[in-house]
């Protein structure tokens, strides 16, 4: 399920999720405070999403749709998708919204993923290019993993670009040799 070697993806698998158990399960001592170590059918745990999408692939559970992509975030989302902090929902929301569409069966996570994202790119790089470092620091705390990325790879491009335009160091000794030689003609 998860890559091996990309922390991103694991932590991502680790994301809580609400599954009810469809058969019983004895031995399983999921809650310390039970007397007794039974999941019966019917009960509503919470879960890694790792665990969670193997006991659903063994038809041991079914999954609830994560509070993160409820009728509520799409809602902020379309009113106003750049003060939406994802971020406190679900660090990795793009990715997680990936994995569990699917199992959930959900049509409607897809779409709220694209517009979320188109949405929020935009402001993401018009911001990277443009705010000053205390205002950006406010702004990545609501940004999920992969906007922060975005952001982080925006601005690098920016400094390059200035870098360059302003003719870096590959043009500044051209030109200190340029006119050594003109002197010494």
């Amino acid at each position: 399920m998860a890559k091996y070697y990309d922390i991103d993806d694991i932590i991502t698998d680790e994301e809580i999720v609400a599954v009810i158990f469809q058969k019983s399960a004895s031995g399983v001592g999921i809650d310390p405070s039970s007397e007794t170590d039974c999941v019966e059918v019917g009960s509503k745990v919470e879960l890694p999403f790792w665990l969670a999408h193997e006991l659903q692939q063994r038809q041991a559970v079914s999954l609830n749709i994560p509070t993160s992509f409820n009728q509520n975030t799409r809602l902020e989302i379309q009113a106003d998708s750049a003060c939406v902090d994802l971020r406190s929902r679900c660090p990795f929301f793009y990715e997680f919204g990936c994995k569990i569409a699917p199992l959930v069966g959900a049509r409607n996570i897809g779409p709220l993923l694209l517009s979320a994202f188109k949405s929020r790119y935009k402001e993401v790089l018009t911001k990277a290019h443009t705010a000053a470092f205390t205002a950006a620091s406010k702004n990545l705390t609501i940004l999920t993993k992969e906007e922060t990325n975005l952001y982080e790879a925006a601005q690098s491009s920016m400094a390059a670009f200035k870098k360059w335009r302003m003719g870096g160091p590959r043009f500044q000794k051209a030109s200190i040799l340029g006119r050594k030689r003109k002197s010494t003609e």
